[in-house]
């Protein structure tokens, strides 16, 4: 896997930290040929074209660990990411739904959810309702740290 797009419904929260919580995993050990995106499975944090940016509290929250997400944006979706990419790794099973509504099938088998790589398959906690940040960090970690081991060990 050389291309992986992580997703959410918004893009604002939950898929920009997998995003760069991976690209630092990567960073931290020399891994530069790798391309992570993230991107929103509808259009309400995207307005006349421009996304949000990264919702405050996930942004500290990230901060937290070093992690910047500086100039990130929302961004949706497309049907034609399906060709591009190698994975696509929602954060919970209604992210699952609306990608294979957008791409219309998944004959590769390129959907799944993040944490369907952990031991303990699950929906990432969803911190927009909670406030929950440091748990949704946790299990996005958690969830990276597995793909990054099925990658490279």
């Amino acid at each position: 896997m050389k291309r992986i797009m992580f997703v959410c419904h918004g893009n604002i929260c939950r898929s920009p930290m997998a995003e760069f919580i991976f690209k630092a995993m990567l960073r931290e050990n020399g891994i530069n040929d790798v391309t992570v995106c993230s991107s929103a499975t509808s259009t309400e944090e995207i307005w006349n074209g421009v996304g949000n940016p990264v919702y405050p509290p996930a942004r500290e929250e990230l901060k937290k660990h070093g992690i910047s997400c500086d100039g990130k944006r929302a961004v949706q979706l497309q049907k034609s990411d399906y060709e591009y990419f190698d994975i696509f790794l929602c954060m919970d099973s209604a992210n699952v739904r609306n990608t294979l509504k957008i791409f219309g099938s998944d004959p590769q088998r390129k959907v799944k959810r993040l944490m369907e790589l952990t031991d303990r398959p699950r929906d990432v906690a969803d911190p927009w309702y909670s406030n929950r940040f440091d748990i949704a960090y946790a299990d996005i970690y958690e969830g990276c740290s597995a793909l990054y081991k099925k990658m490279y060990n």
